[in-house]
């Protein structure tokens, strides 16, 4: 069976929302990039020239503080793009975000250049533009009253949840000490509330993997 064309593959991530001339246009300037699991994307203070729009796979998109701590701010799926990528051109022109591949993931990498056109060219674009920051807010906000108001176990069950539904998978491919590092606290800590949740009949641990049973 021959490869999906590129044309094929942005019908089916993108085609409910943009039309076929402006689908076109993203295919003739983009550029194909396949990243493996755990390889980075995008880190902090790196000039921006490309924004990505994900054609399969998962980003998870982190910040870090002024002693080096990452924290993690939400995670992008097929078909969306990072708002934040788009906040930042449209500021300093510098990432403010450190991008990491969630899993195996394929990306059409498009020129920032290119956005202010297709916001005064496309409307499907604009509205693409401003939905993706009103997702991104309300993650972001999701963010902060998870770690204001949720208990340390809480967030770690929503932390696995949102692994497991943004891989398609109740089966989440991790170690301890990279939960940790995503949590912004220590393994041992996670070591002890993931023993918590198998108790309470919420996961199932395995080697390397941890599977969700609560969703």
């Amino acid at each position: 069976m021959s490869r999906p064309s590129m044309k094929e593959i942005l019908q089916k991530s993108y085609g409910y929302l943009f039309e076929s001339d402006f689908l076109e246009e993203i295919e003739s300037v983009g550029v194909y990039r396949k990243v493996k699991q755990g390889e980075l994307l995008m880190d902090i203070g790196q000039p921006i020239g490309m924004m990505p729009l994900l054609l399969n796979g998962a980003i998870k998109i982190l910040r870090e503080d002024e002693e080096g701590d990452e924290l993690l701010l939400y995670f992008l799926e097929k078909g969306d793009t990072c708002a934040m990528t788009v906040s930042c051109f449209m500021g300093q022109n510098k990432s403010e975000i450190r991008a990491v591949a969630e899993a195996d993931t394929e990306l059409l990498m498009v020129p920032v250049e290119k956005m202010e056109i297709w916001m005064a060219r496309y409307k499907s674009w604009r509205q693409f533009i401003v939905d993706s920051y009103h997702t991104r807010m309300m993650e972001l906000l999701e963010t902060v009253d998870t770690l204001a108001f949720m208990r340390m176990d809480e967030r770690l069950l929503k932390y696995l949840q949102d692994k497991a539904k943004v891989n398609h998978n109740d089966t989440v491919q991790t170690t301890h000490q990279e939960i940790a590092l995503d949590m912004h606290t220590s393994r041992v800590v996670v070591s002890r509330l993931l023993k918590k949740l198998e108790k309470e009949g919420k996961i199932e641990m395995q080697r390397n993997q941890i599977v969700v049973l609560e969703l």
